[in-house]
């Protein structure tokens, strides 16, 4: 049998655009392998950007998914939402594999994330000095970006840094 066409292209301008739009959104699911079984699981989290424009959430330890990313840092967030109308599968979305890392509370760039935070996610401010909360960074390692039909794109680490003027 013949190797199948790979038909996912290289992000463009375009690809790179569209997935640094998305990665602007306020919430996604998180993938994640849960502590105890390592089997997978599928959470909805509040998510962001921080002041550097590197994609973050704000986590409770009474949630699974907090085990989870201490235990297997590697995780996967799915942006975008389907729309109103239409066939759910032609509304873009972006899978961004990373890598989780924890802000300690101590940590010195903690009272920055929180400001920048709870500008984008002011509904936070109800519990994000909660001593079970924790913010975390999602390094980017890759993405897959569906554009809608026939526009997929593989997309790097590189591809997603963001501009600084879309940072905000």
């Amino acid at each position: 049998m013949p190797p199948r066409p790979d038909l996912v292209a290289a992000a463009d301008d375009e690809a790179r655009a569209l997935a640094h739009d998305l990665m602007r959104k306020s919430h996604a699911a998180l993938a994640y392998a849960e502590a105890e079984t390592g089997l997978p699981g599928i959470s909805r989290i509040a998510f962001g950007l921080s002041p550097t424009g590197m994609p973050i959430t704000l986590v409770s330890s009474l949630s699974p998914h907090f085990d989870g990313l201490r235990t297997q840092p590697l995780c996967a967030v799915m942006l975008g939402e389907p729309g109103i109308k239409g066939d759910p599968l032609t509304h873009p979305r972006l899978m961004l594999r990373a890598e989780a890392r924890f802000i300690a509370p101590d940590d010195p760039a903690r009272p920055a994330l929180r400001d920048h935070w709870l500008e984008h996610h002011p509904k936070s401010k109800l519990y994000i000095d909660f001593t079970d909360f924790a913010f975390v960074i999602l390094r980017p390692l890759s993405a897959a970006l569906n554009g809608g039909f026939a526009r997929a794109y593989r997309l790097t680490a590189e591809d997603l840094n963001l501009p600084e003027d879309l940072r905000a």
